[in-house]
Formats: structure tokens, sequence, C-alpha cells
């Protein structure tokens, strides 16, 4: 006869009540740390993010000067001139060679020809629109993207850049150096490619360099 014990049911019903708390406590820890492990993950992704966007920037600089570099340039220059050949809106490029920068090399160091081309670089980003793209393509040409402006204005940019350059020659503290350019024109026309565009200015360039 029970008298006051403990039914066994009590017993299991408090078993069930104890394991019950303990999966709602186990299940708790879970997602508090499955949190925790998703804000650690969300910002590994955020700094991933971060360092690819500064080597892209970076994929996009040249290396000596404030400029870009070819692989921008060329990607600019393409969609230039798809918007050129949908529209039918002017454009333009300029091919702006440094003359005689092996000179400046030989005489006065690899220093003076790097400071040749920070100095030419940054005299022309003083006098271009903020819409143009200046580039440095090569050892001593840097490549201009002239958007909107016809023929004979293009002409008149080059002509303007080079006067500037020549009248601005470079100070290394003590001594000068004389900087001047070539500059060949290229006006993008129905059919062109980039790799055509390039090309022409260029040899255009070489032209004015060789004072044909």
């Amino acid at each position: 006869m029970d008298q006051g014990g403990s039914h066994p049911s009590d017993f299991t019903d408090l078993g069930s009540g104890h394991l019950s708390d303990g999966h709602l406590s186990d299940g708790r820890l879970s997602d508090g740390r499955l949190s925790d492990e998703n804000a650690l993950l969300r910002a590994s992704l955020a700094e991933m993010r971060g360092r690819i966007d500064e080597l892209e920037e970076h994929s996009d600089r040249d290396t000596v000067t404030p400029l870009a570099n070819r692989r921008r340039f060329l990607r600019e220059l393409g969609r230039v001139v798809g918007v050129a050949e949908r529209h039918g809106t002017p454009a333009a490029m300029l091919c702006i060679g440094l003359d005689d920068l092996a000179g400046i090399n030989r005489r006065h160091g690899r220093f003076a020809a790097d400071a040749a081309l920070i100095h030419a670089a940054n005299t022309l980003l003083r006098l271009i629109r903020s819409t143009d793209l200046l580039a440095r393509i090569g050892d001593d040409e840097f490549g201009l993207i002239l958007d909107h402006l016809d023929h004979n204005s293009a002409i008149e940019t080059a002509e303007r850049l080079a006067c500037c350059i020549a009248g601005t020659p470079l100070d290394l503290g003590g001594s000068t150096i004389a900087v001047s350019a070539s500059i060949g024109v290229a006006t993008i026309m129905a059919g062109d490619t980039a790799d055509d565009v390039i090309g022409r200015a260029a040899r255009n360039m070489a032209l004015a360099r060789a004072g044909e």
C-alpha cells in the first residue's frame, strides 16, 4: 500500500524534465556559438572584400607616376570606342612620348628619369579636364583619352600640352632638366577597335618625334 511514497511515474517525469532542461540549455549554447561564428565569418568576409578592392585599385595604378596604368587605360579606351560606335559621339586619343628619357637616365641617373616622368604626369594632370583619363602606357609614353572632343579640338589640345611641358623644366634642387614631349593624335572612327586607336596614335607620335 502506497503511503505517501513517490510513484514510479514521478521519477519518470522528473527525469524527463531534467533531460528537457538540458536540451534547451545545450540548444541555447549552440545557438550562441553559431551566432559568434557567423559574426566572425562576416568580419572575415568584409576584410577580404576590402583587401580585394585594394588589390584591384593597385592593379590599375602605375608603379612610378600618380596615374592609371596601361591595363586601366585599355579598358577605358575600349569603353569610349564602344560608345562612339553606338552613338556617333566624337572622341580622340593622344599618345604623349617624353623625348630623350633614356638620355636623362644615362646622364642623370634613374632617379632623375623617374622624376621626369612624375613631373610630366603632374604637369599634364593640371592641364586636362576631370573627365579625361591620363595613364602611363609605356616606358616613356602617356595615353590621354579625350571623350566628346573632335579632331581639331584634339590637335589644339595636343599643341597646348606640348608647349606647357616644354615650358616647365624639371627642378632637381640645384639643377634643372629640360623636358619635352612629342604627341600623336588619333581620332576615334567608325569601326575602330581600341588596338586600332592606340596603334594609330603611337604611329603619329613617332612621326611627330621624327619631325614629320
